[in-house]
């Protein structure tokens, strides 16, 4: 393991300033790479043009979600290129998300830059919807050079909406099948010194199983922004609430009539920036997330004991700071220099009774401290030809130091046509219960961090301002996954974990995208997906085997989105979704087993009533038809997927600019 070093964050940002000011010497020419549009800020720690980023980014507008009717983050996710969305049962079960062929806790998922993820990257996107969004961002690839660990593959960030102008709002109410209810409401306005969005949301369904599979969802989000002459300051928070009643057990089947898993998160983000002289800013964002979580399973009779029943209680926090100085030395180059800190802390106590034997209780709490340092430029030294080179140092209380790196170049070859090529590092942090020992775990402190070496090439042509079309081959090498090695009666019988396992997944992405083409939207892509095992290690209880494909990565992917606008702010639009062949394990049997391929065809539309006027929209008929067709299809073995989902619903629109 790499000897620890520790960081001074005080004494590192003033070093910060002075070595930004020597930046004048960087040459200048005629382009800003910090202003072009459009932009994107998750790939890159300042604001830079999608073509030109270091990583391939997709970009999700809040609006034209809410207006075909998408309310959860996974189903909007589910369409991105390199993208596979794994529900494994009903509205509100346990959604994971696996990007370009890798692990489902190797994508960072932030809210207005607040990490989300449990240490050690794992995150569940059942409870996180749309509502008061301004648009989503994902970037795929490597990004633990601009957001530490868990950014293996992907980041996927979300940022509240920001308000301006005449205060105006929404209601919105729909309601259909499986006894689905869902109402939502937001107001925001403002000037140029202030503004503001608050929006709050609730969702109830009975879920698509005969007993014990109710979901509610309730958010509340808002966002304040101040802007007092040089300086920009913005608070953001939002509060989700979820409850589950699920029926299945681990194998799928309908056998539970009181099991229930009930979660509550909390997210508080401050960014804030001074312009100090016309070329330097200082940046500084903090943020504090915290996942108070519990599930029960008693037996569902007073003779019930043939089976294993529990109970938990979690909470998991994280709390950091970010401050950075920017220096734009004129049109040439941007160079970023700044430190950050992270504080991780998890508790948990659980009860557990296997059959009529007598109940165990265990508790568990840790926590650790993240310290980084990092460096960004960002330079056009001619016209047409942008690069950057980004280099970071992390410093963990459990594992030490990892360093990674990144570096591209993007070449507009042709006014239309644009070449782009990456390559870079990242990691994951290993998991509070793999380090640390637990009532059945014997920590390991010297596992090392699971990691990735990525390269990606790629061209977008641009057939005038309406039409693009892209393509991306990338490479992507993981190495010292984290495996668990059974004990034996010398441990108690009490497992650990090593560094043991490798992996690859190597693929191409498609896309065409023509909006505002006359009266149509017009999106569409397609995945080809690569993954093998290379070194099985243990073999993870049966899920490795050399040679063999990762689970559940699909080998093929393939969406398309098109809208047609109707008069008076109507329109009509459909959605289809493929997804190919892919492996899974039957864990009751401990076979390998290969799902189908289905497709999913959705339909939305609006219908505006009474006119629209620069002031009000009086009312607007909704309506999403998800599975339109009712296919019979399983993301994961042995759990049912919804069918056909019929909402139909209203809003009404009030304010304008």
């Amino acid at each position: 393991m790499t000897t620890c070093f520790r960081f001074r964050p005080v004494r590192v940002l003033a070093v910060l300033f002075a070595f930004t000011v020597p930046a004048t010497a960087i040459a200048q020419q005629s382009r800003d790479t910090t202003v072009l549009r459009p932009v994107v800020v998750s790939a890159t720690r300042v604001p830079i043009e999608k073509p030109a980023a270091p990583a391939s980014v997709t970009v999700l507008s809040g609006a034209d979600l809410r207006a075909r009717g998408v309310s959860t983050v996974s189903e909007a996710l589910a369409s991105v290129p390199g993208l596979a969305v794994v529900q494994s049962g009903s509205f509100g079960a346990t959604t994971a998300l696996f990007a370009r062929g890798g692990e489902s806790d190797y994508v960072k998922v932030l809210v207005d830059g607040v990490a989300l993820n449990s240490p050690g990257g794992a995150f569940d996107f059942a409870s996180l919807t749309t509502d008061n969004l301004d648009r989503i961002e994902v970037v795929r690839g490597p990004g633990s050079v601009v957001h530490g660990s868990d950014a293996v593959a992907g980041v996927v960030q979300l940022f509240t909406r920001r308000g301006a102008g005449p205060a105006h709002g929404e209601v919105d109410v729909r309601a259909g099948s499986y006894g689905t209810i869902e109402g939502s409401g937001n107001v925001a306005g403002g000037s140029t010194a202030v503004g503001y969005s608050f929006g709050g949301a609730s969702r109830q369904t009975d879920g698509i199983h005969d007993f014990n599979n109710d979901f509610w969802n309730r958010t509340v989000s808002g966002r304040l922004s101040f802007t007092p002459g040089a300086t920009t300051v913005g608070l953001t928070a939002r509060r989700i609430d979820s409850r589950y009643h699920f029926p299945t057990d681990g194998s799928g089947f309908v056998v539970d009539s009181n099991a229930v898993r009930r979660d509550g998160r909390t997210v508080l983000g401050l960014e804030a920036s001074r312009r100090l002289t016309s070329a330097l800013t200082a940046s500084l964002n903090a943020g504090a997330s915290r996942l108070d979580g519990g599930s029960a399973n008693q037996p569902d009779s007073p003779g019930d004991s043939t089976g294993f029943y529990g109970r938990d209680d979690s909470r998991i926090e994280r709390r950091s700071v970010d401050l950075r100085t920017s220096y734009r030395a004129g049109s040439a180059a941007t160079v970023s220099l700044g430190v950050a800190t992270e504080r991780e802390q998890t508790r948990s106590t659980s009860e557990s009774r296997f059959q009529q034997f007598p109940a165990t209780t265990a508790s568990f709490a840790a926590h650790r401290t993240n310290e980084a340092l990092y460096a960004e430029l960002i330079g056009t030294p001619r016209e047409r030809l942008t690069y950057t080179v980004s280099g970071r140092a992390d410093d963990n209380a459990t594992y030490g130091t990892f360093v990674t790196g990144r570096a591209s170049v993007a070449w507009d070859l042709v006014p239309r046509l644009t070449l782009r090529a990456a390559a870079g590092n990242a990691f994951k942090a290993p998991a509070f219960d793999e380090t640390f020992s637990s009532t059945f775990t014997i920590g390991n402190p010297n596992l090392d961090p699971e990691r990735t070496t990525s390269w990606e090439a790629s061209a977008e042509y641009r057939a005038g301002a309406r039409v693009a079309v892209s393509a991306t081959y990338f490479d992507q090498r993981f190495r010292d996954l984290i495996q668990y090695v059974f004990g034996d009666e010398s441990t108690g019988f009490r497992g650990t974990n090593e560094n043991l396992g490798a992996a690859s997944a190597r693929g191409l992405e498609v896309e065409a995208r023509a909006p505002r083409l006359g009266s149509m939207d017009v999106a569409a892509n397609v995945t080809l997906l690569r993954t093998r095992v290379t070194d099985a290690g243990n073999g993870g209880f049966g899920t490795f085997v050399n040679g063999e494909r990762l689970l559940r990565r699909p080998a093929q992917t393939a969406a398309l989105t098109a809208s047609y606008r109707l008069p008076a702010a109507s329109h009509v639009g459909v959605g289809l979704r493929y997804v190919g062949e892919r492996d899974d394990r039957d864990f009751a049997n401990e076979v390998r087993v290969t799902l189908p391929s289905y497709t999913l065809v959705d339909l939305s539309g609006e219908l505006a009533l009474g006119g629209v006027t620069r002031t009000l929209t009086p009312f607007v008929l909704t309506f999403r038809v998800d599975n339109a067709f009712d296919r019979d299809y399983k993301p994961t073995f042995g759990f049912a997927a919804p069918g056909r989902t019929v909402l139909i619903g209203a809003r009404a629109l009030v304010g304008g600019r």
